[in-house]
């Protein structure tokens, strides 16, 4: 029987914290001495409340602070967490060779992020651009026992073994997009999930390979939307 953790299962469940809720700004999460997670925690969390929860994945060659602009106003307008990790190597384990240390960061960092902080299980969401969002996908489709949402821009690929949950689902592609053809990707991803019975929204526009901040923002009021609480797995 193949290892779940092989097939990119993240063991994490919210649960009341036991430390002190970390200030607003942002905050390195200590888990590596380079590219390191970094969490944004946004001005007027009201204690006791839970709050959403957005992880955001860069894209390949990226680094938290250049898909940072991508989600930061939303978070600090919102009110919700995001935390932003970063592949060990220049693009996450699973374009490289399979789930591995960028699927024990993030399970450590999500931990740790639930031990700060009541996270909203009705808003968990996954997010990421190009190769970002194929680790969205793949990841996110992996994990629906807790992840709720899924913001996909521009991916080129998911790769799921095991399918958990079912997280609603936002695919945007660019229409002119030279890189990664939205005919083999965004159109695609998008028929094949339909078809397996998730609730998919489908966004195309007009331009490159290049997320767009109309449509991040049409993609955050979505998130937004409470989903109810996932099942059990």
């Amino acid at each position: 029987m193949l290892d779940p953790h092989l097939a990119g299962h993240v063991t994490f469940a919210p649960a009341a914290p036991d430390l002190p809720p970390l200030p607003p700004g942002h905050h390195n999460l200590g888990l590596s001495a380079e590219r390191d997670a970094l969490l944004v925690v946004p001005e007027g969390l009201e204690p006791g409340v839970p709050v959403p929860l957005m992880v955001l994945f860069h894209g390949g060659g990226g680094s938290a602070q250049k898909i940072l602009p991508m989600m930061e106003q939303h978070a600090l307008t919102h009110r919700f967490l995001l935390l932003v990790p970063q592949s060990v190597f220049p693009t996450w384990d699973i374009v490289i060779a399979g789930n591995g240390p960028d699927r024990e960061r993030l399970e450590t960092a999500l931990a740790l992020v639930a031990r700060h902080f009541e996270i909203d299980r009705t808003r968990i969401c996954f997010a990421g651009h190009s190769d970002g969002g194929s680790y969205t996908l793949s990841l996110g489709l992996t994990n629906g026992h807790f992840v709720t949402h899924l913001i996909v821009s521009s991916a080129g690929f998911m790769s799921v073994q095991r399918q958990s949950g079912a997280p609603r689902v936002f695919i945007s592609h660019g229409v002119n997009d030279e890189q990664i053809p939205v005919q083999r990707s965004g159109r695609a991803h998008t028929a094949l999930l339909k078809e397996a019975g998730y609730d998919v929204t489908y966004m195309e526009y007009n331009g490159p390979h290049a997320w767009q901040p109309p449509v991040v923002g049409l993609a955050v009021s979505f998130f937004l939307e409470p989903a109810a609480a996932p099942a059990a797995p």
